[in-house]
Order: C-alpha cells, then sequence, then structure tokens
C-alpha cells in the first residue's frame, strides 16, 4: 500500500522483522505502481535516497535510472565517492551530471535562504526533465523524502527540497517508497536490504547540501571554506572515534569577518561554526560535548589550512530552539 501520510497508529520500526514486513509491502506497492516503466532517482549518496534506490532496484531492477547531479554543494570527495560505491560496487544503472556552474550561477546574490531551497529544488527538476527527455519511457520521479521533511515543511518551518518546491507543471508522477519513515527507522530498513554500514550509518546530508551551511549569498571562496573545514572535521572525528556514535556533525561558514592575526599581519577573515548534535528522529536534538583537546585541534587545523578564516565557533543551542541546519 502507498501511504500519503503516516498511520497514526504505525509502530515504530526497529526490528529487523519490522523492516522485513515494510521492506515487503513497499516492493509490491513499487511494483504495482511503476509496471514496466522507467524511474528516475535523484541519487545523492546519502541515506535517504541510498534506501529509496536499493527498495527500487529489489522492486523494478534496471527500470531505475539514478542520476547523480553535481550541484557544486557537496562535500569533498562525495562525487568520486557515489561513482565508486554506486556504479562500480552495486552496478547501478547511474548517471553523473556535473551541473556545478549551472546551480551556482542560479544562486548568485541570492540570500533568502527559503529561495535558495526553492532555486536548489526547483534546478533539480529540471535537470532530471532534460535526463528524462534523453531516455525513454521515464514517467516517475523517486525521491528520498521521510517523514520529517513533510512536517517541518508543513509546519512552515523551512522549506524542503522534496517536500516543497517542486514546480506546479511536474511532468513526472513521483514514488515516494520512505516518506512515512523517521530517519532511524530508515536506517533500519537499509540494514534488512543488506546495505553497507557506512552507507546506512552515514550522517544525514541536507538535498541543498552545503548551500544551507553557507549562510547568505553564496560565494565560491566562501564555500570552498565550508567545504574544507568539513572535511578536516569530519577527519578528526573519525580519528577521534566520534565517527558513528555522534549523529550529525559539520561546519557552517556565515557571511561576516571579524579581526584576526595571520603570519604576523592583520587578517579580516570569516568565522567556522562547529556544529555536532545527537538526535533519533530528527524532531529535537541534543549538543554532542566535544572534547576540549579535539577542540584545541579543530582550531588549530581549520585556521591554519583554510584560507579566508580566522575563528573557530561552536554552537551549543539544541533543537529546539535552534533547527539542526542553520537555513
Amino acid at each position: 500500500m502507498i501511504y500519503d501520510r503516516r498511520p497514526e497508529n504505525m509502530a515504530r520500526i526497529a526490528a529487523p522483522e519490522q523492516a522485513q514486513a515494510f521492506i515487503d509491502e513497499q516492493v509490491a506497492a513499487l511494483r504495482a505502481q511503476i509496471g514496466d516503466r522507467k524511474v528516475l532517482l535523484a541519487l545523492s549518496g546519502g541515506v535517504d535516497s541510498s534506501v529509496v534506490a536499493a527498495l527500487l532496484i529489489r522492486a523494478v531492477g534496471r527500470q531505475l535510472v539514478c542520476v547523480h547531479v553535481n550541484h557544486g554543494l557537496l562535500r569533498k570527495g562525495e562525487p568520486e565517492q557515489v561513482i565508486r560505491v554506486f556504479r562500480d560496487q552495486m552496478d547501478a544503472n547511474l548517471i553523473y551530471v556535473d551541473a556545478a556552474d549551472r546551480f551556482l550561477d542560479k544562486l548568485a546574490g541570492v540570500t533568502d535562504p527559503e529561495r535558495k531551497r526553492k532555486i536548489i529544488g526547483g534546478e533539480f527538476i529540471e535537470v532530471f526533465a532534460e535526463e528524462a527527455r534523453k531516455l525513454d519511457g521515464i514517467e516517475f520521479l523517486a525521491q528520498g523524502t521521510i517523514w520529517p521533511d513533510v512536517l517541518e515543511s508543513e509546519k512552515g518551518i523551512k522549506a524542503h527540497h522534496n517536500a516543497g518546491g517542486l514546480p506546479d507543471d511536474l511532468q513526472f508522477k513521483l514514488v515516494e517508497p520512505v516518506k512515512i519513515l523517521f530517519k532511524d527507522e530508515v536506517r533500519a530498513v537499509g540494514r534488512q536490504l543488506g546495505l553497507p554500514d557506512g552507507m546506512v550509518d552515514r550522517q544525514p546530508f541536507p538535498g541543498p547540501g552545503l548551500g544551507v551551511r553557507c549562510p547568505g549569498a553564496i560565494t565560491r571562496d566562501r564555500l570552498e571554506a565550508v567545504r574544507e573545514s568539513d572535511a578536516i572535521l569530519r577527519e578528526e572525528f573519525a580519528k577521534a572515534g566520534l565517527e558513528g556514535k555522534v549523529w550529525q556533525y559539520f561546519t557552517v561558514v556565515p557571511d561576516f569577518k571579524s579581526t584576526g592575526i595571520r603570519d604576523g599581519q592583520r587578517s579580516f577573515d570569516w568565522p567556522v561554526i562547529i556544529r555536532a548534535v545527537n538526535t533519533t528522529d530528527a524532531m529535537s536534538a541534543a549538543v554532542e560535548e566535544i572534547p576540549f583537546p579535539l577542540m584545541h585541534r579543530l582550531v588549530e587545523r581549520i585556521t591554519r589550512e583554510v584560507p579566508g578564516v580566522n575563528r573557530v565557533l561552536y554552537d551549543f543551542t539544541p533543537k529546539p530552539s535552534a533547527t539542526i541546519e542553520f537555513e
């Protein structure tokens, strides 16, 4: 059965048998919905889209066409990782589209967070439409929408590229097999589907990518500062044994500068804000206590290795009152 909303009496999926029951139900529903036609999937390599891909591969096999769009807002090394895992290891029918300049040109000068999200979401649909015109029989667009996306969009907290910002004239029929699940349930389903632990336990990454971690008008140099500082944070968390123990951690580079000192000279550069939180369903989140020696290491590396940065700050705000992402 295809659900538009999560049933009020739906039990939380945690045990393998619950996950298997959901998989069996969704595979049957997907086969009935799709038939012998083709599906286009936005495959980011994150947990949600990966689980959707695995469900669709099980349901309709090579009728699934995965499209990985490099919108220029991905983490360091991420496009290469997606190609390696999905095309080389999982033998997915994968199309790679490098659209970084196209997205960044559209986002130039845009400061409003909701406009940025809608531009990114709308451009995604345009890219998919272009890819679909090159293929025969594409009628469906699969998305990794999950239940918190729907709830936050409905409450006006923020638009999601999945749950909001889609053009009114969308020519595809939507396929959203994990739409009624919370993030922890998506992970449980992914494990039952046999996806690698490194993929299932991968920390969430927003659809608009680093665009929501570069508040204000996105510039390429500030975006690169986010990308490089994020790579350092992930590397140091892994070295400290925190990988997989902290639900989500990332850096933000806001659009303001402060006075500092670099190489004995006055500098006027950006701060990097570190955020690390723990949660089970993304509806609320507690701030992770980072060991002080690790924080010193992060400050030393980020201020030394990332151009244009002279301060490192830590965000202590839980959700609520803050959302997990900055935009």
